[in-house]
């Protein structure tokens, strides 16, 4: 049997635009709680959801923002992003998610690099002064018309949208199409400049729609979404998969605090948490964890880098979230592909990123020949189907060189299916460890090291070798109140892994170099650990 399967489905695609779809949820219960946001303390229903998109849609349309154009978003999670998601999808402007944690260089190549002619900012953000980094680059920024301050500007705008009439807003949604761009999210590449890729309606709704249906998601349903609304976590596993079921959308703060998720869960009773694995490490971690009341969780999603099954196992059973879930997938996908069911055999929802989602297709094949392989063999995971991008913005090479001919999405992850269909991530193609030709998967290094008493945290890399072309090291990040050392933890692995698979490097951390979204930066903590290793001859050999 090949690695290949189809998500077969009786549910069927929805053939409507974000604002058409928010408009029959209104319908259907307009007076249930919408969206909760605990920092701001806001709250409203869908019907004032609704209302209140519509006034900001309308402040747009009168600032002279047209379909098509680039609206960018550069702020932290607060209830105006999410008043600004759905009213640029009704009046069909291009969303340009810009990443809170971005410096001015990048910065001025996503306003640049996308055209974003009207840009709402946040004044500040932890450290970084907005707006002052947008009067660095304003200049080099020629399409750059209009920028409005949140906390300076947003109720000017509320008011200049009473020039313009309801029924010229509903003329425009009218003539928008379910396949029309609508959002460009740029993918934090390894190396080079990030790619926008860019969605539609049809992809993000979508898929926002069959993930709250994996999750069974009812406007009974209270979420707790502590990811970025910059990243497709935040905005489309969280906010569509939210409101495309009536279901309330909690946000616990601007930025991920364990405590706040916490507290918010336990506040507003949430039936639902999302999170990276590091969010969910930090909050069981957290030596306050025991005082809070989480007896509500039902459900949840773990998604955004590889899942470790130990955390997977203490979510279940320390936090209750009994049918929590695993989502596999990437921006250009909408970004999910695959995902556990919540009622999965326990070893397939804790060991694995579940079967391929409804409409889509995968297939896993040889990274080399492109031949598909056969169940149980690692291969590059490819994926086809509504849910893959447009293709980059004004990039067609780039496009060109990531979808193949037959609208494959080649994701650069390797990966397993067994034989019911179940895939499991081994690593990415790039990160793969060849050492004296052995092929070495990080991802089964980490999870090994996560049964180890001592380790909270592992992240295992490769460094570059004389001898071997590559060794393997691991950096650690022990529980609070423990202890271990480089040669307890060799014997902890001796006799259990392959003895070329024991890492020959060990490094203690308190944290990992990641991204706002949790992603470990592996590149970073290679070019680190060159560094103070030594390593920079052996970095230097040539190889063929």
């Amino acid at each position: 049997m090949i690695s290949y399967a189809a998500g077969p489905s009786d549910v069927p695609l929805l053939g409507e635009t974000i604002g058409e779809n928010l408009r029959r949820t209104v319908e259907r219960g307009g007076d249930q709680e919408a969206l909760v946001v605990a920092h701001q303390g806001y709250r409203a229903t869908y019907r004032e959801l609704w209302e209140q998109v519509g006034r900001v849609a309308r402040g747009l349309m009168a600032r002279d923002v047209r379909v098509g154009d680039r609206v960018g978003i550069w702020a932290p999670n607060r209830f105006e992003w999410v008043l600004v998601q759905y009213a640029t999808a009704r009046i069909g402007a291009i969303l340009v998610n810009i990443n809170p944690a971005c410096k001015t260089s990048e910065l001025e190549y996503a306003l640049n690099q996308s055209g974003v002619s009207f840009l709402v900012i946040a004044r500040a953000f932890r450290t970084s002064d907005y707006v002052a980094m947008l009067g660095e680059v304003r200049g080099r920024c020629p399409n750059l018309r209009e920028a409005l301050i949140l906390e300076e500007g947003w109720d000017a705008l509320l008011r200049d949208a009473e020039s313009v009439g309801a029924d010229i807003l509903a003329a425009r949604e009218a003539s928008l199409q379910f396949d029309d761009p609508i959002n460009i999210q740029y993918t934090s590449g390894t190396t080079g400049f990030p790619k926008g890729a860019t969605l539609s309606h049809h992809n993000i709704l979508n898929n926002g729609f069959f993930i709250g249906e994996a999750l069974r998601y009812t406007e009974r349903d209270r979420v707790c979404i502590p990811v970025p609304f910059y990243h497709c976590f935040g905005m489309v596993l969280g906010n569509l998969a939210c409101s495309s079921h009536g279901a309330t959308m909690v946000i616990p703060g601007e930025a991920y605090d364990p405590e706040a998720v916490m507290e918010t869960v336990q506040a507003e009773r949430c039936t639902a948490l999302y999170g990276v694995p590091t969010m969910f490490i930090g909050e069981l971690e957290h030596p306050r964890f025991a005082e809070f009341d989480m007896s509500t969780l039902r459900t949840g999603i773990m998604a955004g880098s590889p899942c470790p099954v130990e955390v997977m196992k203490k979510v279940q059973y320390r936090m209750g979230m009994q049918e929590v879930t695993i989502c596999y997938g990437m921006t250009e996908t909408s970004p999910v592909s695959t995902q556990s069911a919540v009622d999965d055999p326990f070893e397939k929802r804790v060991a694995t990123v579940g079967r391929v989602h409804p409409h889509v297709e995968i297939k896993i094949v040889d990274p080399d020949s492109g031949r598909v392989v056969p169940r149980s063999a690692p291969g590059e995971l490819c994926t086809r189907g509504y849910s893959v991008m447009l293709g980059y913005w004004n990039n067609p090479e780039a496009t060109a060189g990531t979808i193949d001919a037959a609208r494959w999405m080649h994701t650069g992850d390797l990966a397993t299916m067994d034989d019911d269909g179940y895939v499991n991530i081994v690593g990415r193609i790039k990160d793969m460890i060849i050492r004296g030709g052995e092929n070495i998967y990080p991802r089964e290094i980490e999870e090994f090291l996560y049964t180890c008493p001592s380790i909270a945290d592992a992240q295992v890399i490769g460094v570059p070798s004389e001898k071997y072309g590559e060794e393997v090291m691991a950096w650690v990040r022990l529980r609070d109140g423990m202890q271990a050392t480089e040669e307890e933890l060799v014997a902890f692995c001796r006799g259990r892994i392959a003895t070329y698979k024991i890492p020959r490097y060990w490094k203690f951390v308190d944290a990992f170099p990641m991204t706002v979204t949790g992603k470990i930066q592996k590149f970073v903590m290679r070019e680190a650990a060159v560094e103070e290793l030594g390593l920079q001859t052996a970095a230097g050999a040539r190889t063929a």
